[in-house]
């Protein structure tokens, strides 16, 4: 996961903002609010984006439609906090947009609970899913395969964390379903751990399957494919949708339809993704500028 800030969302107005603009009533001034800025498109300048702590792929779309917007004279706000306080924040308003909601199963609960006080703004990634992995000149295609040639493999699956969804996915849907717990283990540590296991057999050319998923900046720096899952037992792909506010269309009527057309595919945001997490040190918007200038194409497009 990689480096990030964690910041409560913003309040509603304060007693001492209460009593000012009690104090103008009474003096007989206008109370109401200052416009917002806004630029020569007719979006107000001033965007609020939430961004979910540890969710890669959210963060760096973020982080890059931040620069890109910044460099149009937008100001832009990047608000870090956790998925129940990011909804809440959206549906009352306090947020502007969020570019990470996965449908139509990780956060249903989320949209069932606001319903209305949230707009779906459309996919911009199509192919969010666990998977089983393998180098890339690995001698199978599909999961199948496994059983017959887990020798191959060292006889073991490298994977996460134990307590993690995809390790629990793996133990309870793929080993029964493909009936290969006689012929292979899966090992649990850590997803560092696994990317280093990763990362070392590839250079040396051998064989490797680890638990994994999409998207992922794996699938970018090293030289992986997935397995085929005919049984379904990973589960079906989600997409990452964007999300705005009630009152998103209204305020950014320019940007709005930019959202609704931004879509990414797995070899682009492997790469941002790879840029930003694996191994760097830095301000992600340093990385991330550093990425557009090497995709300009790509980010002339958006």
């Amino acid at each position: 996961m990689s480096k990030i800030r964690n910041t409560a969302p913003r309040r509603l107005l304060t007693a001492g903002a209460l009593l000012t603009a009690g104090a103008l009533t009474l003096a007989g001034c206008s109370s109401s609010a200052t416009p917002a800025e806004t630029l020569d498109n007719g979006d107000q300048k001033t965007l609020n984006v939430a961004v979910f702590n540890g969710w890669d792929e959210g963060i760096a779309a973020s982080e890059l439609w931040k620069a890109v917007l910044e460099d149009e004279g937008y100001s832009v706000k990047l608000t870090y906090a956790d998925v129940a306080p990011v909804y809440t924040g959206i549906s009352d308003g306090d947020y502007d947009l969020l570019l990470d909601s996965w449908l139509p199963t990780t956060h249903k609960d989320q949209f069932d609970r606001f319903g209305d006080r949230l707009v779906d703004l459309g996919s911009w990634y199509d192919n969010a899913k666990l998977t089983i992995a393998v180098n890339e000149d690995a001698p199978i295609t599909t999961i199948e395969e496994l059983k017959e040639n887990a020798d191959k493999f060292g006889n073991r699956i490298v994977g996460i964390e134990a307590g993690a969804g995809l390790t629990k996915q793996v133990q309870n849907n793929v080993f029964p379903d493909y009936e290969i717990g006689d012929e292979l283990k899966l090992v649990t540590s850590s997803t560092p751990a696994m990317l280093g296991e990763l990362k070392a057999a590839t250079a040396k050319g051998e064989n490797i399957a680890v638990t994994l998923w999409q998207p992922h900046w794996a699938y970018d720096a090293f030289p992986v494919r997935d397995l085929e899952d005919p049984k379904n037992s990973l589960g079906t792909a989600e997409s990452v949708h964007s999300v705005g506010s009630t009152t998103f269309k209204e305020k950014f009527p320019s940007l709005e339809k930019r959202i609704r057309a931004f879509s990414m595919d797995d070899e682009t945001l492997a790469s941002l993704e790879n840029a930003l997490f694996n191994d760097r040190d830095g301000d992600l918007q340093e990385l991330v500028r550093s990425w557009m200038a090497d995709n300009k194409e790509y980010v002339d497009s958006l």
